[in-house]
């Protein structure tokens, strides 16, 4: 596909972060040349983006306060997703600080919000809708629809939150049940579709490239 004023209309925005008090050094994002980010999304700051990751139109991962993100390989940032955030409130992953940090296999359905501090691990689904701010959520969770997770709670491994649940408690965090079979069958077909969409939607616009016309950050040093 050629190139053109028109086609350059619809890029991604990809930038530094700006330069403020609390974050005086730019840093760009690094971002696999197997992914595609999207046309009318933005990507600001240190972020990470690891292999085969898809991120869907209109959605904003802005590393300008809380800082830095991590992106892990095959994941899928659906539309209207919003990652932001807060200033200097962490969570440590292999020795290493992150405002957020997202591992392999995720799906992050249509309008959810993820907020800094948080970790989501390993093969999670994050449904449409849902909130989840201050929390940690370990492998294989599936929150459904329009769900809160929040307050520095600790989501074990492979529990299921209910639609709409509200979980602003350890107490109510570890009484979740487990997933059942059929949102596990749910997030792992969600995962199937998704992972097709990184190349065969760079056969279709071409080469990626930033709002600016300058090809962004390919990130060499991936090792998942």
């Amino acid at each position: 596909m050629k190139h053109n004023k028109l086609t350059d209309c619809f890029q991604p925005f990809i930038s530094p972060n700006p330069i403020t008090s609390f974050n005086p050094v730019q840093i760009s994002p690094k971002i696999d040349k197997s992914s595609f980010i999207s046309p009318f999304t933005s990507v600001i700051g240190d972020v990470v983006i690891r292999k085969n990751v898809f991120v869907a139109p209109l959605v904003s991962i802005r590393a300008d306060e809380g800082t830095p993100f991590y992106i892990g390989s095959n994941t899928n940032i659906q539309d209207g997703v919003v990652l932001h955030g807060l200033l200097n409130k962490s969570i440590r992953v292999d020795g290493k600080d992150y405002s957020i940090f997202i591992s392999k296999e995720v799906s992050v359905a249509h309008g959810a919000l993820i907020h800094g501090p948080c970790y989501i691990g390993k093969k999670v689904f994050v449904g449409f809708k849902t909130i989840v701010y201050d929390a940690i959520v370990e492998r294989g969770v599936f929150i459904a629809n329009n769900a809160v997770v929040t307050n520095g709670v600790h989501v074990a491994k492979n529990r299921f939150v209910p639609p709409g649940a509200y979980i602003d408690s350890q107490k109510k965090a570890d009484a979740l049940s487990r997933v059942p079979a059929d949102s596990k069958e749910f997030a792992r077909e969600v995962q199937r579709v998704n992972q097709e969409f990184p190349a065969s939607y760079h056969l279709l616009f071409g080469e990626s490239r930033c709002s600016c016309g300058v090809a962004y950050n390919d990130d060499k040093e991936s090792t998942e």
